[in-house]
């Protein structure tokens, strides 16, 4: 059993997350109080609130952040910036094993966006991503998510606390896939084929993150469902953490067109 700090446990991975640790000694935190889940409140922006509260844990998820991909500067820079610092400075004041930082694919996603203000989209030929391959944060939302890798590879080496650097990809369910692809143009529905992270592996990517043997650290992972259409590479996050991903898009997709036909059709 490991004891695991997750912070931003009301948000939506917040929640996989919790489902992902069943035999495990969770501390949960959250920027408010949710009347269906039990949090303690915590302010990341306060960094010796944030150093007190870490004392038994030998794990930190970090998930709390300003997460809207098209938010301001002076919106991401308190979570985002200062609340990253303080997250791994108080991983490392509290002699925590590792902290699990939540990355995303805007920190790499740039090159194969259609456009620099369409953010979430993808050209119809994108170029493979690997974990590391330099980035290119295609908003100021992915130029934290840059920031809060740098900060890992700087406590890592610092520090020796071991350090994944998720980046995670679209959390939807697989009825939600099906909506954001009929409402959305080509670019928009090859972006969420490649992006898309079903809740079940989800739940797979964040275990195997925060508990698999590290015989480096520290790493950089990529957090999507095996997607046919995939274009950030999965075999180094499968070599270096052990995650093997189950879904895939196109089944989810590909399956709802067939029976559509099947029905106009038949």
């Amino acid at each position: 059993m490991t004891a695991i700090a997750i912070t931003g446990a009301s948000g939506r991975v917040g929640r996989e997350a919790i489902q992902a640790f069943p035999d495990d000694a969770l501390t949960l935190f959250s920027h408010s109080k949710s009347d269906d889940l039990e949090t303690t409140t915590l302010e990341i922006e306060d960094r010796a609130a944030f150093a007190k509260v870490l004392t038994d844990e030998e794990v930190l998820v970090h998930l709390a952040a300003n997460a809207d991909p098209r938010a301001e500067w002076d919106e991401l820079s308190g979570p985002n910036v200062e609340g990253v610092y303080n997250a791994f400075e108080a991983a490392a004041e509290n002699g925590l094993e590792r902290v699990v930082f939540a990355s995303s694919n805007h920190a790499v996603n740039m090159g194969n966006t259609v456009s620099p203000i369409r953010p979430e989209s993808t050209v119809g030929n994108p170029t493979a991503i690997r974990p590391d391959d330099p980035t290119a944060p295609d908003t100021y939302y992915g130029v934290t998510k840059v920031f809060g890798e740098a900060m890992g590879e700087y406590y890592a080496d610092r520090t020796g606390i071991e350090v994944v650097s998720l980046r995670i990809g679209w959390l939807l369910s697989r009825e939600e896939l099906r909506a954001e692809c009929a409402d959305r143009d080509g670019a928009g529905e090859r972006y969420a084929r490649a992006m898309w992270l079903s809740p079940e592996d989800c739940r797979r990517v964040l275990r195997r993150a925060a508990t698999c043997t590290l015989e480096t650290s520290p790493v950089v992972a990529h957090g999507i469902s095996r997607n046919a259409d995939r274009f950030l590479s999965l075999t180094e996050t499968m070599l270096a953490t052990g995650y093997h991903p189950k879904d895939d898009s196109s089944d989810v997709i590909d399956d709802e067109l067939d029976d559509r036909t099947g029905l106009e059709t038949g």
